[in-house]
């Protein structure tokens, strides 16, 4: 099958997506990457079934990963934040524990994309992606260019191919 048979498939995939931002200083209030990721996803039909802003500490976004890859209401978890490489940043330490078919040109082409706008700082992003437990699992950096960049270009066009993917 070609890949435009693929697009043409899994156009009818609304996918149900849970957001979360992992940050020490945002709020719901205050969390404006995450709001626009729940903007795009609805702005392309998509579900936005939970959104969550909690503390940039591994333990918990552990905590708050596996209950929501054991929700049968998420098709999706796109992660904003903690990415870099402070030692704070451990969302893709976590990710990684859990993925278990690993994306890597989501982080390979964002980085690409990112060069593109900010130069040689774009090395810098841990953004990564993958599958665990038949769910899609994006790590998106914290700010909101790269969450527009990540949505735009690589996770809206592609989110309903995945699924549809995930689910054969």
């Amino acid at each position: 099958m070609s890949y435009q048979q693929h697009q043409t498939n899994a156009k009818s995939i609304s996918a149900r997506c849970a957001i979360v931002t992992l940050s020490d200083t945002r709020k719901i209030d205050s969390d404006v990457s995450g709001k626009r990721i729940a903007e795009l996803l609805r702005g392309d039909g998509h579900v936005v079934a939970e959104h969550r802003v909690i503390p940039d500490d591994a333990e918990g976004f552990g905590r708050v990963l596996e209950e929501l890859l054991g929700r049968a209401d998420v098709d999706a978890i796109l992660s904003t934040g903690g990415t870099g490489i402070s030692r704070r940043d451990q969302t893709i330490a976590v990710i990684e524990r859990v993925i278990e078919s690993p994306l890597p040109g989501f982080g390979e082409l964002f980085r690409m994309l990112s060069w593109e706008q900010i130069g040689s700082g774009a090395m810098l992003s841990r953004a990564c992606g993958g599958i665990a437990r038949g769910k899609l699992l994006l790590a998106m950096p914290g700010s909101t260019a790269a969450v527009e960049l990540a949505m735009t270009k690589l996770i809206l066009p592609e989110l309903r191919h995945v699924l549809f993917e995930i689910r054969k």
